[in-house]
Parts: structure tokens; sequence; C-alpha cells
């Protein structure tokens, strides 16, 4: 699955453009590098997400096309939630 589509199915981000234009700006790494919004995610990847105010890191746990809201936190397990403000 891409990186842009799972950020938004998982609802970390609310839209895949969203998702896209984080990508473009170099606001997401997985497994130690920068990638595109194309990036294929597979189980067990480590992504980090970087904010203006902070970061997040998580693992990929699962990889579904769509799911419901309630269940949209069991994709991934957070690692870290740095808030750097």
């Amino acid at each position: 699955m891409r990186i842009d589509k799972f950020l938004k199915v998982s609802r970390i981000l609310k839209r895949r453009t969203v998702a896209g234009d984080a990508c473009k700006a170099g606001k997401v790494v997985v497994n130690g590098r920068e990638v595109k919004p194309a990036c294929q995610l597979k189980i067990g990847d480590v992504v980090e997400l970087k904010f203006s105010a902070g970061s997040l890191k998580f693992r990929v746990l699962a990889l579904k096309e769509t799911v419901k809201k309630d269940e949209a936190s069991s994709l991934y397990e957070i690692i870290a939630d740095a808030d750097l403000s």
C-alpha cells in the first residue's frame, strides 16, 4: 500500500492530498529514509512523520484498503510521540 493512502486510511492525516504534500516536503521518513507519496509500505515498517510542533513515530501493524473509524488505530503502533514545542 502507498504511504499516502496508508496515512489517510489510518486517519493519521485527514486527507490523502495532505499526506502527499507532507511526503513531497520531506516530512515523512520510512525506515530511516525520506520517501515520496508512492512509497510502498510493508507490515513492520517504521514511519516517522515530522510536524512543525513535533513528530510521530509508529510501526505499521496491518495494511487494509478501508477500515472503520473505530478500527483505524489498530493499523499502527505508536513508538514515540515527541512534542518539540
